[in-house]
């Protein structure tokens, strides 16, 4: 299954949180969401934001001066 994507490339913090939280509502337990972001603050943000949502963490890479983070939707 496909992660669903989030372009979050261009945006400055908090924006780049702020979207991966509205992009989450819209998703049901066990789906992935795939974040590009140009923002590094992303690296530490958006897995503080999932861990005090609940939400699973699975990793990021850096590519290109873009940061590819993945997070699964939990309950």
């Amino acid at each position: 299954m496909q992660p669903n994507l989030l372009d979050a490339r261009g945006l400055l913090c908090p924006m780049p949180v702020i979207k991966t939280q509205n992009a989450i509502r819209e998703l049901a337990p066990g789906e992935r969401l795939q974040v590009l972001a140009t923002d590094p603050g992303v690296l530490h943000d958006i897995p503080a934001w999932c861990r005090v949502n609940g939400h699973k963490f699975i990793g990021s890479n850096e590519q290109d001066r873009e940061y590819h983070l993945l997070i699964e939707v939990c309950g």
